[in-house]
């Protein structure tokens, strides 16, 4: 499995996707701390999962692992291209959000941060999910702009 491991980090290096190992004989506390009990364990973290992550239960091979990142975890939408990867509503919600103020995307921002925790119905979390990360690229490209 190492082999498929190592080249899904090759895959993934420049991507929205961080894909790392730990050794746990090495690192045994935080192993411990995220539930690691077996070798080998693949745990994944989004917004959805919380700090602890969920464990990976699909297949072993490349091409099992790749497709795992394309569906579950790979950013799909950037607001640079809206066109290419973003669903239409998405599209309508990066052109209503583009023009504000960096202190109004940050409210925005902190807003639906704060329902994260809240209980609602998987698409509705999906769409949260989804502006949240398009609300990060909006402040990350105004960073950069105020920069210049």
């Amino acid at each position: 499995m190492k082999p498929a491991w190592d080249d899904l980090g090759s895959e993934y290096e420049a991507s929205s996707v961080t894909v790392g190992d730990v050794d746990c004989t090495q690192h045994q506390d935080l192993c411990s701390r995220f539930g690691v009990r077996g070798y080998p364990t693949i745990k994944y973290f989004t917004d959805e999962t919380g700090e602890e992550g969920d464990d990976y239960n699909g297949g072993r091979s490349f091409d099992d692992l790749k497709s795992f990142v394309k569906d579950k975890l790979e950013a799909k939408c950037d607001v640079a291209s809206p066109e290419e990867g973003c669903s239409e509503k998405e599209q309508k919600y990066i052109t209503k959000q583009s023009g504000k103020s960096t202190e109004d995307l940050q409210k925005a921002l902190d807003r639906l941060e704060g329902m994260k925790g809240s209980s609602m119905k998987p698409e509705l979390k999906q769409w949260l999910i989804q502006r949240v990360r398009i609300l990060q690229q909006l402040l990350k490209d105004d960073g950069a702009k105020d920069e210049l």
